[in-house]
């Protein structure tokens, strides 16, 4: 049995698509107790990643840090990546929304320091994107670009204080994030050795379709999804430029269609782990991300967590489909852990 990677669950999809225009938030509790008491064969989840969000957090209480702390640890359980909650500014908006975009930042390097301090915080990242829509970046490609890598930059000498690395999010809701070949660009102008790319199989699957970037499609419109062979050389493409960057990545499954529920915008559809309908094989499509091109262990990631944003609650309040998720995870690492 591999004991790297560390197998997490993800907290926000108690958040994300969810509020007065959509279903009811899930309590964090909730998802907390639910993680805790899935098994498969004797294997338990190692720790949750946390999206820093009210209603879940109030990251202006100081005592919020000790309250996750002792959660979590009365369920044998270490928190690892946090979410930025920067969506009250913008990386190419004004000077004060970017200003605010870096403030959110340092609030949540503070907070996952705290969570260092008191012993329940090993590894893990701070995760960040533009806050901003394609549309609204597209009126000035380069121009906001630039912006969002200056914001990224003052984000990071933040970050980097705090003795933390941010993780961009790879997701086509997400102007000058929203393809592979704009994701990289940003990277390099970004420039920052603490900075680097969130992988989710979900949503950088849909990278290979050209979804709000026609001109960087890999896989042809007429593409048969359910021949393996095309998708495989397509997750090639896309790994191989951007696994370099790659130091946190979720495990997912897609069915090549676009979702988006409440106020989130449409991006990469999250199926259940079990869905007939899922065009990847969880497990080997991993690898691409896990390995290098010649196959070796990068061991890039210390933990992979599972991301099932807007699932329905009633998906989410079964246990089995935590079960069958931390199932999906154990193969992930039965096949490509240490």
């Amino acid at each position: 049995m591999n004991n790297f990677p560390k197998l997490h669950n993800a907290t926000w999809p108690g958040l994300v698509g969810k509020g007065p225009d959509s279903e009811p938030v899930i309590p964090f509790d909730t998802l907390l107790s639910m993680t805790a008491a899935a098994e498969v064969n004797g294997v338990k989840f190692d720790g949750i990643d946390v999206g820093l969000l009210e209603p879940h957090f109030n990251l202006d209480d100081p005592d919020e840090p000790k309250r996750l702390a002792d959660k979590v640890a009365k369920h044998n359980l270490k928190v690892g990546s946090l979410v930025a909650p920067i969506w009250a500014g913008s990386a190419m908006g004004t000077a004060d929304q970017r200003k605010t975009f870096v403030e959110m930042v340092r609030k949540s390097c503070e907070f996952g320091q705290k969570l260092k301090e008191l012993g329940v915080r090993e590894y893990g990242i701070v995760r960040i994107d533009s806050a901003a829509g394609v549309s609204d970046w597209a009126k000035d490609p380069l121009g906001n670009s630039k912006l969002i890598a200056q914001t990224f930059q003052e984000a990071a000498d933040v970050a980097a204080g705090f003795g933390e690395r941010l993780a961009a999010e790879g997701e086509i809701c997400w102007g000058g994030m929203h393809s592979w070949k704009h994701m990289v660009e940003l990277l390099e102008m970004t420039d920052r050795k603490n900075v680097g790319f969130q992988a989710d199989m979900s949503h950088t699957f849909l990278y290979t379709m050209g979804y709000n970037a026609p001109e960087h499609r890999i896989l042809p419109a007429d593409a048969d999804l359910h021949d393996r062979e095309v998708i495989k050389a397509a997750l090639k493409t896309v790994t191989d430029a951007l696994r370099p960057w790659t130091i946190d990545f979720h495990v997912a499954q897609n069915d090549g269609s676009v979702f988006g529920s409440g106020s989130h915008d449409k991006t990469g559809r999250h199926c259940q782990a079990t869905d007939p309908n899922g065009l990847l094989d969880i497990a080997h499509d991993a690898g691409y991300w896990l390995r290098d091109g010649n196959g070796n262990l990068t061991k890039a990631m210390t933990h992979i967590c599972w991301d099932g944003c807007m699932f329905p609650n009633a998906v989410m309040e079964k246990q089995q489909t935590w079960n069958d998720i931390l199932a999906a995870l154990v193969k992930v690492r039965d096949a490509h852990g240490w």
